[in-house]
């Protein structure tokens, strides 16, 4: 797993970031997470089989529907849905794949690893944006 040096070069560099599980529903933690990434100049693309948009962009259906190069996933789903998500990620190019604050899987985490990928696992990621790089990109 990535160190604090490391999760901080990760934010810096990264341009797009996938949110698997974003709501498009206001009250929802992952709304608002998305929304202050976007509020942080990220560029996020919503991934949810259930919604259509959010914030005006057209959600994705899984990670591998999205057409365009991708830095972050950020997962905002259950732990026991990593498995599955860490298998379509490890079907992209996608380099870094996130989990969000009490959301893990450790052999997960070791085979995205094992197969190149960074990994970050129950991390906030925007309590990390804000704690390591500030308000703004």
């Amino acid at each position: 797993m990535l160190t604090e040096q490391e999760r901080k070069k990760v934010l810096e560099e990264a341009v797009h970031i996938a949110v698997v599980g974003c709501s498009d529903k206001p009250h929802r933690t992952s709304y608002q997470i998305a929304e202050a990434l976007i509020a942080s100049g990220y560029k996020v693309t919503p991934v949810n089989p259930n919604i259509e948009e959010v914030f005006g962009i057209k959600a994705a259906a899984s990670i591998g529907d999205v057409n365009e190069p991708v830095d972050i996933v950020n997962v905002f789903r259950q732990s026991r849905h990593v498995a599955g998500l860490a298998e379509e990620c490890l079907q992209t190019d996608i380099p870094v794949f996130w989990t969000q604050l009490g959301i893990r899987d450790l052999t997960a985490a070791e085979k995205l690893e094992r197969e190149g990928k960074q990994v970050v696992m129950d991390y906030c990621i925007k309590v990390e944006h804000a704690r390591l790089i500030g308000k703004k990109k």
